[in-house]
């Protein structure tokens, strides 16, 4: 390393926001990017461990000291080889990823980690600004095809990979937009979405070719892609909502968080006007789940011009600090703050919707809660205890339910035969990606349920070597071993 005391040297150092006042008035990115000597600087603290942890901590095995090495040294170009080595999409990593890296970062046992991410961030950034990010073409066909059901971070990395490897690749999107939950789920104020269009640009440069309002299983049936393709991977994703079977669930103003958020994604993007979204204008909104979808939420009611914004969440407080029963380098469950919350929300914790209460035209006007706590007793599942004489009612114009998902839509799997495992995934082995059908594999939350993008981006890289493998009898595709690594 180039700095062997930058660590001692220097602090963290966050990129920083513009104020909440004004940047609710738009749905662009925020962040205010340091100055170049001051990511060097970060890159310095990069402690050249004879373990680098980070590798573990991410799903990719980023080759993180390598890059921060490059970064405190201004080889830039370099870096952003090192990077996209392993990572196809850094600059969708380096805005969403929650971090594990910086989790099982050494220098974070008793200090403050490396700024990973945003280092990948500006990284990426000025790679694309330099001109160094171009279409890089295979140099011959293999004559084999494969078709890419889903255009997620999963499907578009499996289609870069199979691409590279020589095969002809089609990418069937069944929205108007190539992107998946990228495009449609994750708010412009998080990752505007002209950074989804230029990769998307390389990647057609590339060769693969991407149909849109292209539905498997509905305008397209699978016997015909069975014919056309030599291999299939699926990359739809876990889009089944998880609802809250619970009074009045049927009201209006009863809104699945997706729903709110894709059509207000739709209206940024000019594909629908204001008075066709789901609006939390002048509304008492009350989010129902504490993760980053009910974040992105808060954010976008905030932008609505919501009257009030208040979280319920059902699991109790997390700590700030680092729980002991979560040491590092593990992922700890803490309590997180995001800039969402930052521009306005009452959070509440330890929380149960009871009930949604309706006007006498159906319209949601409040909701019912009671605290609850939880009891813990080793060998056994947690149990959840109503507190007597903790029921409450809140006004409520629009309830937004960001619960998560409970796995994969059964159109794919009834139309090609394939099994379901018993959290509703699609059932592959965990040695190849492969399906009970021969030459149909599945990568994603398809595959491994509801998880993060960096995963994702994993998966797809994966799935792709063992695709290659099965079409050619051996793969030049690079391979990671991800079978230790921590669930997140």
């Amino acid at each position: 390393m180039g700095k062997i005391t930058g660590f001692l040297e220097f602090e963290r150092q966050n990129e920083s926001y513009i104020e909440p006042k004004k940047r609710i008035k738009n749905y662009k990115e925020f962040t205010v990017p340091l100055e170049e000597n001051k990511l060097k600087d970060q890159g310095a603290r990069c402690m050249d461990c004879g373990i680098p942890f980070c590798h573990s901590g991410c799903p990719l095995g980023n080759l993180i000291p390598d890059f921060n090495d490059k970064v405190y040294k201004g080889k830039w170009k370099e870096a952003a080889e090192i990077l996209h080595k392993t990572n196809n999409f850094p600059e969708f990593t380096g805005r969403l990823c929650p971090a594990p890296c910086e989790e099982a970062c050494v220098l974070g046992i008793n200090e403050d980690p490396v700024t990973i991410e945003n280092i990948e961030k500006n990284i990426v950034e000025t790679a694309f600004e330099e001109g160094w990010i171009v279409a890089n073409p295979p140099e011959k066909r293999t004559g084999k095809s494969v078709a890419v059901i889903g255009s997620g971070p999963a499907g578009l990395a499996a289609a870069q990979q199979l691409n590279r490897a020589g095969h002809t690749v089609t990418v069937f999107e069944r929205d108007a937009k190539i992107g998946g939950l990228l495009r449609y789920g994750i708010p412009d104020f998080k990752m505007e979405k002209f950074v989804i269009d230029r990769r998307l640009k390389v990647l057609e440069e590339e060769g693969i070719v991407f149909k849109t309002n292209a539905h498997v299983g509905e305008n397209i049936k699978a016997d015909k892609l069975k014919e056309e393709f030599d291999a299939i991977v699926l990359c739809g994703g876990a889009t089944v909502r998880r609802s809250i079977p619970i009074p009045g669930a049927d009201l209006n103003g009863v809104v699945q968080a997706m729903d709110f958020l894709k059509k207000n994604n739709e209206f940024v993007d000019g594909l629908r006007d204001f008075d066709d979204v789901i609006s939390a204008k002048d509304k008492n909104v009350i989010v129902i789940g504490g993760g980053d979808t009910g974040s992105d939420c808060i954010g976008t009611s905030n932008r609505h011009g919501a009257n009030k914004v208040t979280n319920f969440e059902i699991l109790s407080k997390p700590t700030e600090g680092r729980p002991a029963h979560q040491p590092w380098p593990y992922w700890p469950m803490r309590l997180k703050t995001s800039s969402s919350h930052q521009e306005g929300v009452e959070r509440f914790f330890s929380v149960s919707t009871k009930a949604f209460v309706g006007d006498e035209n159906g319209n949601l006007k409040a909701l019912k809660t009671v605290e609850v706590e939880w009891i813990f007793k080793e060998g056994e599942r947690p149990q959840l205890k109503e507190l007597p004489g903790t029921e409450k009612e809140w006004e409520c114009d629009l309830a937004l339910l960001a619960l998560g998902f409970t796995g994969a839509e059964k159109t794919l799997a009834d139309q090609f035969g394939l099994d379901m495992d018993f959290r509703t995934n699609i059932k592959a082995t965990t040695t190849d990606y492969a399906t009970n059908v021969p030459g149909i594999f599945v990568a994603g939350d398809m595959r491994r349920g509801q998880s993060l993008i960096v995963w994702a981006i994993s998966e797809g890289r994966q799935a792709a070597y063992h695709i290659d493998t099965y079409l050619m009898g051996e793969s030049h595709l690079p391979l990671k071993d991800s079978s230790d690594l921590p669930r997140v």
